[in-house]
């Protein structure tokens, strides 16, 4: 009897190794690299659904909906709450479905929400509920971040972690910005002819012209329909990266995991939900400016300097980067309340637009350290654990820290995507309560605080118990 051997698919990679730079420079290398640039469009992809209701959202009542405020802001936060909440999930996704296939699909669904918004706002009757479920169906865009840094991480030597996670997150961030600077450019004209629907008439005091809003949403069909056949047709699983969810959650039981929540909550919370909610924001404390002109250059300072802010941490430590990132923000949160204080006079909008613009850039450099300590911190605290007993033990531990770190990046990312949330709910509510959105600037500024004392205590100081 003949004993046949199966072959492996050819997207599953058995033998990957990329700490050994024999193996790194004659293969890794390459392949690492091909799915880091598939795997950045898609990304791009879903931070642009995600975050399309914070265009739209503007939009809407010139076109004829009747919604007040608050129901504007519950629009442009829901995203949020259902991205963060569906990255709770997609952080346990990777080991579990390999990375090819989870991209592929995470990158399909956004099909959803693309196509049901282009139906929803051509008719100025769709009720406020079904709104309420496209804002929640975009959230899907949010959870991809989750399950893709996971993905990326396993496929670089812990030396470049810092700047392919950088290069993943910073450009996938920029999606935020392309749909805040795209969106307003194809609502403007008949970009897919009659199949894309008639316009809707734009009115604000005696101003009135066509609008296809529509737009919005139909815009990234075709992009999302490319991304997702590169995701499967070029992208790979890592066969030694397979885990159950039971030994992922391992990460629930490490205090480190909840530390670097607390962090990112900080640094990628406030880039998101800044995002979400600052053209909201820039229309209600300043309405004589054309918020959609301004507001996508916050998203796209903080996913520029994201990439080079992960190059830095690499080599200065992510630690020492947070920490200063976090009194940055403090300080420049400080300035957006200054300028709050006196918009009524000539320039104030100039101060505040640029005291947010140093916001974004300091959530951009933070998104990166933090990212780049959570390898670092889990490969130390598993070496330890196995110092003394054999290289069996310790080539162990560097496995299980490998899977440890993605989990955890995915589960930092899914507690800080809440952000999107709780920010634009936060400005909403301290409106609705004091007439300003100060007393929500307060909080966020008291945050910031105890992130910079946890970051000094646990890996700044010279006895830090993590030293990174």
């Amino acid at each position: 009897m003949t004993t046949q051997t199966v072959k492996p698919p050819r997207h599953l990679l058995t033998d990957w190794d990329p700490e050994n730079p024999e193996f790194w420079e004659s293969r890794g290398r390459r392949i690492a690299r091909r799915n880091l640039w598939i795997s950045i469009p898609a990304l791009l992809l879903a931070f642009a659904v995600w975050m399309v209701w914070s265009v739209v959202v503007v939009n809407l009542p010139a076109i004829g909906f009747e919604f007040d405020t608050d129901q504007l802001f519950w629009l442009a936060a829901l995203p949020g709450l259902s991205g963060a909440t569906l990255r709770i999930f997609y952080s346990f996704t990777i080991p579990i479905f390999g990375g090819r296939l989870w991209t592929a699909l995470s990158t399909a669904s956004l099909l959803l929400p693309a196509v049901g918004i282009g139906f929803a706002v051509q008719n100025p009757s769709t009720p406020y509920w079904l709104f309420l479920v496209l804002a929640l169906l975009c959230g899907f865009g949010g959870g991809n971040f989750a399950s893709s840094m996971a993905n990326i991480s396993f496929f670089f030597p812990q030396n470049q972690k810092g700047a392919a996670l950088g290069l993943n997150a910073g450009l996938g961030n920029f999606g935020v910005s392309v749909a805040q600077f795209v969106v307003p450019l194809v609502i403007t004209g008949a970009v897919f002819g009659a199949l894309g629907g008639d316009p809707q008439t734009w009115t604000q005091g005696e101003v009135a012209r066509p609008m296809w809003l529509q737009n919005a949403g139909f815009i990234w069909v075709p992009f999302l329909i490319v991304a997702t056949i590169a995701a499967w047709f070029g992208m790979n699983d890592i066969g030694s990266a397979r885990a159950s969810f039971k030994e992922q959650a391992v990460i629930f039981k490490r205090k480190h995991n909840w530390i670097m929540v607390w962090l990112y909550v900080g640094t990628f919370g406030s880039f998101i939900g800044y995002s979400a909610g600052f053209p909201l924001l820039i229309r209600t404390q300043f309405p004589e400016v054309d918020a959609l002109a301004f507001a996508f250059l916050g998203p796209l300072v903080g996913a520029l300097i994201r990439p080079p802010g992960g190059w830095l941490s690499d080599r200065l430590g992510g630690g020492r980067v947070t920490l200063w990132t976090f009194a940055v923000m403090t300080a420049a949160a400080a300035g957006v309340l200054f300028f709050l204080s006196i918009k009524d006079q000539p320039g104030a909008f100039w101060g505040f637009f640029a005291m947010f613009m140093i916001l974004f850039g300091a959530t951009g450099v933070g998104n990166a350290s933090t990212f780049q300590m959570i390898p670092v911190i889990f490969r130390t605290v598993l070496e330890r654990e196995t110092a003394g007993k054999g290289p069996e033990a310790e080539a162990q531990a560097l496995k299980d820290a490998s899977k440890e770190a993605a989990a955890v990046l995915g589960f930092t990312s899914a507690m800080a995507a809440y952000g999107a949330f709780v920010i634009p709910r936060s400005y909403g509510t301290s409106i609705t309560l004091t007439g300003e959105p100060d007393a929500a600037i307060y909080v966020f500024i008291a945050y910031y605080i105890t992130c910079i004392a946890a970051t000094w205590w646990w890996y700044g100081r010279r006895n830090a118990e993590v030293r990174c």
